[in-house]
This record gives C-alpha cells, structure tokens and sequence, in this order.
C-alpha cells in the first residue's frame, strides 16, 4: 500500500497538534474524494450538496484519528470513514426513497431465493435468481440493495436455511462504469482484504468474487462444506469489526 507523502504527513501531525490551517488544508486537498464517494448515494431522497457536506464531516473524523504510522495513504483510511458517515445520515434520517419497482423486484427476488434454497439445497448465486426473473444481475442486486438497511457491505440481504447474501457479495455486478467508484471499492477491499490470513482471503475470493458454493468451496480446500460455513461467518464478521 502506497504511503502519505512528507507534506501530508507533515500536515498531519500539524493538524494533531491543534493548527486548524493544517487541517483545512488536508480537508481541501481531499474534497475531489468527497465528492466521488457522496455521488454514489444520490437519488436517495437528498441533495448532493447535503451528502458533500456530511461527507466532509467523516474526513474531518479521519484526519482526526489517523496514525501516522498506518502503512496506507490518508485517502484510504478516510473512504470507510466518509461512507459510513452518509450511511448514518441516510439510515437515522429515514428518507431514502425506493421506487414501487425495486420494491417489487426486491420482493419477487427474495421469495425467488428462498425457494431456490429449498429447491436446491444451498443458497443461489445472484445470476441464478436474475436468470428466473428474466432481469439482469445489476437489477436483482439494486432492488435488493434498495430495501436493505444502509448499514455495511456485510448487510445481509436475505437470508435462508441459515445461508444469507451480503452486499458484499453485489460489489462487483453493481460496479458503476465510474473509474472514481471502482476505484473507492477496490480501495476499501483491499484493505479489508489485506487484514485476513490466505485461506481466509482465498473462501471470500471463491464465495463472492468467483460466485462459487460453500459446497463448491469445500471441494476446493479439502475441508466440509460445514467448516466453511463457520469459516465464512467469522470471516464476515471480523471484516465487519474492521469496518
């Protein structure tokens, strides 16, 4: 992971030590990533505007906690920061606004997956429930996203038999063509991705990048498909906490 330049860093340590001019700067020098991350919630029922402005206050609270001695740039750090503070606001506020469409989809693909799982005896992959729908996978993942509480990218979506789907497990079929949002999703993975052991890395690789079965995952690795069951929650859940 690439490290802060020497003016950054010395802006920081400056901005520590209470100089609101080293902050102000740091706060001007990233308000291009504001502005990319708070794009991707509008049409949520607020103006871009009102999201800029909450997402500044998650980059203040980044420059505020960032160690110096973290071995990722201050961008990196404050993306989760900046979406989690619009994520809260558009949460508390209650005014995220869902077409009567995405609802209806939201509800067929759920009733869709859950008797997918009982008819399949696993969990189905996103493609298979678009391909019943007669709709794309982007659609299924946006009406899904759409009435799910904005919360994490681990958010389950539905959940059957024990066996959920995330948002996580979307990143990728609702990736914009933006190379700014592609780049603040690969941004936030990677770091999630680099705090986790190789095997670890390797059942969220095959489960949500590669859309492959905890059955199917099992073969690969040699263990039950019940170890990775128990595997793939603790996995979630300490990705979450880093979160």
């Amino acid at each position: 992971m690439e490290n802060n330049s020497d003016a950054t860093k010395e802006l920081i340590v400056r901005a520590h030590d209470g100089d609101k001019g080293a902050r102000d700067a740091l706060v001007t020098e990233n308000m291009g990533l504001v502005w990319s991350v708070a794009r991707r919630f509008v049409g949520r029922g607020h103006e871009l505007e009102d999201l800029f402005q909450i997402g500044v206050i998650g980059l203040i609270k980044a420059i505020d906690k960032f160690d110096s001695n973290f071995d990722v740039k201050l961008s990196t750090y404050a993306v989760p920061m900046i979406t989690g503070e619009i994520k809260r606001f558009l949460r508390d506020d209650g005014m995220i606004k869902v077409s009567r469409s995405l609802k209806e989809n939201a509800y067929r693909a759920k009733q869709i997956g859950e008797e997918l799982s009982k008819n399949l005896g696993r969990e189905p992959t996103t493609s298979e429930i678009a391909q019943i729908m007669d709709i794309s996978v982007a659609e299924v993942a946006m009406a899904l996203e759409s009435v799910a509480e904005v919360e994490s990218i681990h958010k389950t979506v539905y959940q059957s038999d024990g066996n959920g789907i995330s948002l996580i497990e979307k990143l990728a079929p609702i990736a914009t063509d933006s190379d700014t949002d592609k780049l603040l999703d690969n941004m936030l993975l990677s770091e999630l991705m680099n705090k986790i052991g190789d095997d670890e890395r390797k059942i969220i690789y095959y489960r949500y990048f590669l859309d492959k079965t905890q059955t199917e995952i099992s073969k690969l690795m040699g263990i039950s498909q019940v170890q990775i069951s128990r595997l793939e929650k603790r996995i979630l859940k300490k990705m979450r906490e880093e979160m």
